[in-house]
């Protein structure tokens, strides 16, 4: 039996996508027949310490406080950078410079500019990249994607789509990295989730009219006074689509009591969709077909059925889990490597999120519809 090449990665950052990341790196060979055996070789901490630490937990070789040296080392051949937004862009171009392939958890740079130059390096080396957006590889989202093109729902007239949480909703939380507006606010970093997911199932956003507000002006900063919040808490669009249709989307970061709400509606001539995040193993489906009294919205759930859930569970009903997710991402991630064909979500996709992001924060301030670049 002949070998599988290997495939050695170095992991920038240990918090919690960086955990998260590890978990789809350590399922996905289990669960997938993968091309390529991967092999945890080191990982990046801000100490050596936190990075020794990190190693023995998670089953990396090595451990080092100095990302560059990870970066520069011929025996690594993916680097994977979930390291906060900022640091993004001068981790990757240097990853690219090095000829190593580049795996980076969302947004992809806090600029459109930079995203663009990112994914011309990537592009222009020959390297394969994916950006984190794992919420796409859920089976059900699969599914209704083939049933909006299958012409189950007819012609698509509106979508509503909403990512809240509520990890920002406390006044006295300090501020943090994603305060910073060079990387931050609440539509970039999970609205670019709605987002994403609306493209995902309607296709291309033509234009867009925003609104994005700041709802706790200042926080603390860590050594007993308080700094300026310059960046929305709360980031809405209005959404024409290039198919016809009109819609809405919602980043929400202080939605009092919300973990996980990664929701969408989809309405058309012939039937609607409504999917759920915190019930992510359902979607459900309204067929204006059926007879008078005997309509109302079905609930499919996820099963063998639903590719890829089988390979996690022969049962329906089981459900997956986030980290399920992240592995199916990686599945998807090492095989385009290995193919050297599509990646599934390259920079050149987070770069066209992050424009849609940058044309609604545009559109906010100038309180007018904007078209999408």
């Amino acid at each position: 039996m002949t070998a599988k090449p290997k495939l050695r990665i170095g992991l920038i950052g240990t918090g919690f996508m960086g955990k998260a990341h590890v978990f789809g790196f350590a399922s996905a060979p289990k669960v997938f027949d993968l091309p390529m055996e991967i092999e945890l070789a080191t990982v990046a901490d801000i100490t050596e310490e936190a990075a020794a630490a990190a190693a023995a937990a998670f089953g990396f070789a090595r451990g080092t406080a100095d990302w560059r040296s990870l970066v520069a080392d011929p025996e690594i051949d993916v680097i994977d950078i979930t390291a906060p937004n900022a640091l993004h862009k001068e981790m990757a171009l240097a990853a690219i410079a090095a000829g190593k392939h580049v795996y980076c958890e969302k947004p992809l740079a806090p600029l459109a500019s930079d995203a663009r130059e990112m994914a011309e390096a990537a592009e222009a080396a020959g390297v394969t990249t994916q950006v984190g957006f794992n919420y796409l590889c859920n089976p059900m989202l699969g599914l209704a994607k083939e049933m909006i093109e299958a012409g189950e729902l007819g012609e698509i007239r509106g979508y509503r789509g909403l990512h809240a949480e509520d990890y920002m909703a406390d006044p006295a939380a300090p501020w943090s990295f994603r305060h910073d507006p060079a990387g931050g606010g609440a539509l970039a970093d999970i609205g670019s989730h709605a987002l994403a997911t609306a493209e995902y199932l309607m296709g291309p956003v033509t234009e867009v009219m925003g609104d994005c507000v700041t709802m706790i002006p200042e926080r603390p900063d860590g050594r007993g006074g308080t700094r300026p919040v310059e960046v929305d808490d709360i980031g809405r669009a209005f959404l024409r689509f290039a198919n016809g249709a009109q819609g809405s989307v919602e980043g929400n970061w202080i939605a009092t009591g919300r973990k996980m709400q990664h929701d969408f509606e989809i309405y058309g001539t012939r039937g609607a969709l409504a999917f759920s995040q915190e019930r992510f193993s359902e979607l459900h489906f309204y067929s204006a077909l059926d007879a008078p009294g005997r309509r109302g919205f079905r609930r499919i759930e996820a099963g063998p059925d639903h590719a890829p859930y089988g390979r996690f569970c022969v049962a329906p009903g089981h459900q997956l889990g986030f980290n399920d997710l992240k592995a199916i991402e990686v599945a998807g991630y090492v095989g385009a490597i290995a193919s050297g064909g599509a990646e599934p979500f390259g920079f050149r996709k987070g770069l066209r999120i992050q424009t849609l992001v940058e044309t609604i924060q545009e559109s906010s301030r100038a309180r007018a519809w904007r078209t999408v670049a």
